[in-house]
């Protein structure tokens, strides 16, 4: 990243296409009746908007740079945490989604961690760093999840 602006900008668009991707996933496994899966979903979804708002507050008096979908520079074809749309089968099963979930938390958690190790800025370092401990902690109460899930306990999902 070149700019705290740049940062910001890759920041904003990430949290847009996971809370998007996650609320399509919930919407699909609601509609099919796997509300359980939905339910987690919508969580995840309702977690990738509040990051969105404070990425949001945190650029609020800059002048983010214009990009197109060409210009975001991923490690893959989507940003880090768009959920593999495979996960809208209507028979996904509750731990083949928290992996899912994990898989995306994972991958932005990586996204991050790449941005601290590789810039100089000291202003992007303190923001990736606020994020690598947030998505650390995203990452750390997935695994929570699926040890839950995985004793036969009940999620915190579920309601």
């Amino acid at each position: 990243m070149k700019s705290v602006e740049e940062f910001l900008a890759h920041t904003i668009q990430l949290e847009q296409e996971a809370a998007l991707r996650f609320g399509q996933l919930a919407d699909a496994m609601t509609t099919a009746g796997n509300k359980e899966v939905g339910r987690l979903f919508r969580r995840l979804a309702d977690y990738s908007l509040l990051h969105l708002g404070d990425a949001r507050a945190r650029a609020g008096f800059r002048n983010l740079p214009e990009m197109s979908s060409n210009d975001y520079r991923w490690p893959d074809i989507e940003s880090p945490e768009a959920a593999a749309i495979w996960a809208a089968d209507p028979f996904i099963g509750i731990e083949q989604a928290l992996q899912v979930a994990l898989d995306a938390e994972t991958a932005g958690l990586d996204f991050y961690a790449g941005v601290l190790a590789a810039t100089d800025d000291p202003e992007i370092k303190v923001l990736a760093k606020e994020f690598v401990e947030e998505e650390s902690e995203h990452v750390a109460e997935l695994k929570r999840w699926i040890q839950l899930h995985l004793s036969g306990a009940k999620l915190p999902t579920a309601g």
